[in-house]
């Protein structure tokens, strides 16, 4: 919970930063809530990604890392590349401290998980070069189940197998 408030800012940042690259409306000016960040937290989801600059600690990234079904992912209109058990990354964003983070998250969660599914808004193109450069296969179109409206996510899987 310490770092709640970096946290925060940094979600801040990537929703000024997508709002300025053409992708206003996928998080919008509130998402994620404070509520949801807490639950991450709480439900130790949240993942950072930090390094040590003259002593003190900065978040560089951070993502929730959600384990077993998502229920989201049950329909799709496409194909996932199996049904093996996976983990889900949600709510990525970089500080813009250092290049490369979002990246580097990713990374350590297929190192770590092997089978991973992530999904972004449409005009999102950077998260979506980023997937798709880290080897991750566009599997179809989701509807998330939590919010009523601009609701379609290209949805991605990458599998180690």
């Amino acid at each position: 919970m310490a770092d709640l408030p970096a946290i925060l800012k940094i979600y801040g940042h990537a929703r000024e930063l997508m709002a300025r690259n053409g992708n206003p409306t996928q998080w919008g000016s509130t998402f994620p809530r404070e509520e949801m960040v807490r639950e991450d937290i709480e439900q130790r989801r949240t993942m950072l990604l930090v390094d040590t600059v003259d002593g003190e600690e900065r978040v560089l990234a951070q993502f929730a890392l959600c384990p077993g079904a998502d229920p989201t992912y049950a329909n799709i209109d496409g194909a996932w590349l199996d049904d093996d058990p996976y983990v889900t990354i949600h709510r990525i964003a970089s500080s813009g401290l250092a290049r490369g983070a979002a990246r580097d998250c990713i990374n350590w969660a297929i190192e770590h998980y092997g089978n991973v599914r992530a999904d972004t808004h449409p005009n999102n193109k950077a998260m979506q070069h980023v997937l798709e450069s880290n080897g991750f296969a566009r599997c179809g179109l989701i509807q998330l189940l939590d919010r009523p409206t601009d609701t379609t996510r290209i949805a991605y899987q990458r599998h180690e197998w």
